[in-house]
C-alpha cells in the first residue's frame, strides 16, 4: 500500500511517500524551486516522490494532508472575534487568501493533484491535524515500540504543545495547550525582538544565546510566561502582537526591556546577546518541566519529539542529560515539512488501520530520502555548466578529499541521496578541519555569507564520539548538544575569561575548535557506517591521516539560500563562494581549475534569512 503525504501553503512545502509503513521518499520543494522555505503546493517534490517508486498518482491508494484547514479557518475567526475590533488590519488582510483558497484546501488540492492524475478522486483524500501529523512523524518512524511523544512548534489548528503515546500501530494524543499559548511563538518573539527573520532565524537565536547571560530570564518568567510545576504555561498576551497585528511583539514588550526591536542591519550588542541567552534558559527549564511531568504521568522510559520546537537542539540535550527516559529519539525533519512524513505515516497506521514494523535504527534511513545522481548523470551534468573536474577511482576520491581537508581546505561534499529536513548530514554538506582555530569565522564569511558567530557542527564516527564528546549514544541527525569532553578542552587564562560577547569567539577552546561554542558544546552529527558508508570511509581516512576522526559539517548552500539539490546547484554555489574544492560523486573540482568566466556573485542572488 502506498501513501502520498503533503505539507503546504504555511512554510516548508513537501511531500513524502509510503510504502507498506516504510518511508521511501521525501523532500522539501524549495530544494527544487530555489525559494528557501517556499509555501507553494509541492509539484516538484511529489513528482519526485512519484518517480522514486516508479509510479504514477493513480497508483496511490491514499493521500493525506498535513492540517485541517477548517479548524484553523475557525481559530482565525474566533481569535478576532473575541479580540475584536483590535486586530482589524490583520484579519482584513488574512480573509481574502482564506475566502479565495485556504477554505476550500479540498478543492484546491484536487485541482493540483489532477495534473499528475486527471481523474483523481477527492476520497482518496484524507486530512490529519497538525499536531498528529507532527506525533506521528516522531512516533511511527522511532524505534520504539511504546514511548511517550512531546509535540512543541507555533500553532496548528489550536494545538501548540500536545502530549500523546504512542504503542505499535496506535498514537493518542491526550493532553494538549491551545494558541494563544505558545512557546513556539514565545520563542519566535524573541527571535524578532533580536532582529531575526520568524520562522528562519530562531536557530540564531540559539546560536547566539552562549555569547550572553540570562540576565532577564527571571523578568520573562514574572511578566510574559507563568510557568507551571508540570510544564502547563500561559502568556500575557498584552506584550505579543502576533493575534491581533502584523508584528510578533508591541510597544509594551519593548518598553519592559528597555530597548526597541533590533533592525537586521543593526549591530548586535551585549543587551542581545542576553535576550537570547535569557530566552533560551526559559524555553529550556519550560521543556524540562514538560518532560518530566510526561515521564510522570506515563511511566514511559522513551521519548519521541516533533515540532518546530524540537529542532531546538541544545533544550534537547538538556532532556537526554536530565535522565527521565532512557531513550529520546527526534524527527530529523521536525517542523512542517515533517508533517509530510506524519500525515502519510498517520494514514497507514491510524486511519487504514495497517500493522507497524519497529525499524531497527529507525524508520527515516538517516534523512537519506531526497534525489540522487548517477556518476554518469553527475558527468554529464557537469560538462553541460562548463565545469572542469578529475574522475577518480571510489578509494582515490575519498584519499584525494581527506588529504585537501587534512591541509585545511574547505570542501563542498555531494553524495547520494539528498537529506530530507533542515540539515546536511554528510549527502549534501560543506566540510573542513576542525582543529582549524580559523575554521568557523572563514567558512562562515567567505563560504556562507553569514553571521561569524554562528556556530558549527561536528560530524563524527559513531564508534568515537564518546572519545571526543560528553555523549555515549547516537546523533545522527545533529539535534542534540553536549559539551566536548574536558580532556580535549583548553583551559582559559584569566583575560580570555574577561572576555565578553563576540570577543569570545577568537579563543581556542579545544583540540577541535572550529566546532566547539563558547560554552564548550558542540551539535552533534554521529555518522554510522551502516546508513552513510561513504561519508563514514572519509571520517575514518581523516583520522588515520590526522588522529582526528571529526569534521566540521554545514548544510552546503549560502547564507539565504536552501540547501544544494542537483550537481548543478552544487557547481553554481562552488562558483560563488570561497570553496577551494567540490566533490561530487567520484568527481573532482578544484578551484584554480575553473574558468573564471563561470564566477559569480553568489552572496547577492539570495533574500537574507
Amino acid at each position: 500500500m502506498r501513501v502520498l503525504g503533503i505539507s503546504a501553503f504555511y512554510h516548508d512545502s513537501a511531500a513524502a511517500l509510503i510504502e507498506d509503513g516504510r518511508v521511501i521518499a521525501a523532500a522539501q520543494e524549495e530544494r527544487f524551486t530555489r525559494k528557501k522555505h517556499d509555501a507553494s503546493f509541492p509539484h516538484h517534490a511529489i513528482a519526485f516522490c512519484l518517480e522514486a517508486v516508479g509510479a504514477k498518482l493513480s497508483g496511490i491508494d491514499q493521500v493525506a494532508f498535513y492540517d485541517k484547514p477548517f479548524l484553523k479557518f475557525e481559530r482565525l475567526l474566533e481569535t478576532y472575534v473575541a479580540l475584536a475590533p483590535r486586530g482589524f488590519r490583520s484579519f482584513k488582510m488574512a480573509m481574502p487568501l482564506w475566502l479565495k483558497e485556504k477554505l476550500f484546501q479540498k478543492s484546491l488540492l484536487q485541482k493540483h493533484l489532477a495534473k499528475f492524475d486527471a481523474d483523481f478522486a477527492v476520497d482518496r483524500l484524507l486530512f490529519t491535524e497538525h499536531h498528529l501529523s507532527h506525533a506521528a512523524s516522531a512516533f511511527f518512524p522511532s524505534p520504539f515500540e511504546k514511548a511517550a511523544v512531546l509535540t512543541m512548534d507555533g500553532v496548528g489548528e489550536w494545538a501548540t504543545t500536545s502530549a500523546a503515546m504512542g504503542d505499535g500501530n496506535r498514537l493518542e494524543i491526550f493532553q494538549e495547550i491551545h494558541f494563544p499559548h505558545s512557546l513556539g511563538l514565545l520563542y519566535s518573539a524573541f527571535t524578532y525582538y533580536t532582529g531575526f527573520k520568524v520562522n528562519s532565524g530562531e536557530y540564531k537565536l540559539m546560536g547566539l544565546a552562549p555569547y550572553g547571560e540570562p540576565k532577564y530570564a527571571q523578568l520573562i518568567l514574572d511578566s510574559l510566561i507563568d510557568l507551571k510545576a508540570d510544564g502547563s504555561f500561559r502568556l500575557d498576551m498584552s506584550y505579543f502582537n502576533y493575534c491581533t497585528g502584523l508584528t510578533m511583539t508591541n510597544d509594551r514588550f519593548a518598553k519592559l526591556f528597555g530597548r526597541p526591536v533590533r533592525t537586521p542591519d543593526e549591530l548586535l550588542t551585549p543587551f542581545h546577546m542576553d535576550i537570547a541567552a535569557s530566552i533560551q534558559a526559559v524555553l529550556e527549564e519550560a521543556v524540562l518541566r514538560l518532560t518530566r511531568s510526561l515521564a510522570a504521568q506515563t511511566g514511559a522510559r522513551n521519548l519521541c519529539l516533533a515540532g518546530g520546537v524540537a529542532l531546538n537542539c541544545v533544550a534537547n540535550g538538556k532532556v537526554l542529560q536530565d535522565g527521565r527516559f532512557d531513550s529520546i529519539w527526534i524527527q530529523p525533519a521536525s517542523g512542517d515539512a515533517g508533517g509530510a512524513v506524519g500525515a502519510a505515516l498517520a494514514a497507514y497506521h491510524q486511519f487504514r488501520q495497517q500493522p507497524r514494523d519497529v525499524a531497527v535504527g529507525d524508520g527515516m534511513s538517516g534523512a537519506f530520502l531526497g534525489p540522487e545522481f548517477s556518476q554518469e548523470e553527475i558527468e554529464q551534468r557537469l560538462r553541460a555548466t562548463g565545469a572542469r573536474f578529475d574522475v577518480l577511482s571510489e578509494d582515490a576520491m575519498i584519499e584525494t578529499t581527506a588529504v585537501a581537508l587534512a591541509d585545511q581546505l574547505a570542501a563542498g561534499w555531494f553524495q547520494g541521496k539528498m537529506e530530507f529536513g533542515p540539515r546536511s548530514l554528510g549527502a549534501r554538506s560543506i566540510l573542513g578541519d576542525p582543529r582549524s582555530p580559523s575554521m568557523q569565522k572563514n567558512l562562515n564569511l567567505k563560504v556562507k555569507f553569514r553571521e561569524s558567530f554562528r556556530p558549527f557542527a561536528p560530524a563524527v564516527a559513531r564508534e568515537d564520539v564518546a572519545d571526543w564528546f560528553e555523549l555515549d549514544g547516537d546523533s545522527p541527525y545533529m539535534l542534540l548538544v553536549a559539551g566536548v569532553r574536558s580532556d580535549r578542552r583548553h583551559m582559559m587564562s584569566p583575560d580570555e575569561q574577561a572576555l565578553f560577547g563576540i570577543d569570545k569567539l577568537n579563543v581556542v577552546r579545544s583540540t577541535i575548535p572550529a566546532v566547539t561554542h563558547v560554552d564548550y558544546s558542540a551539535r552533534i552529527q554521529t555518522v554510522s557506517a551502516d546508513t552513510n558508508p561513504l561519508f563514514h570511509r572519509l571520517l575514518s581516512r581523516f583520522k588515520a591521516l590526522t588522529g582526528c576522526p571529526v569534521l566540521v559539517n554545514t548544510s552546503f548552500n549560502v547564507r539565504g539560500e536552501p540547501i544544494v539539490c542537483t550537481p548543478e546547484d552544487a557547481f553554481r554555489c562552488f562558483m560563488g563562494n570561497e570553496l577551494d574544492m567540490l566533490v561530487i560523486g567520484n568527481c573532482i573540482l578544484r578551484k584554480e581549475h575553473q574558468d573564471s568566466a563561470l564566477k559569480r556573485d553568489y552572496s547577492a542572488a539570495f533574500t537574507l534569512d
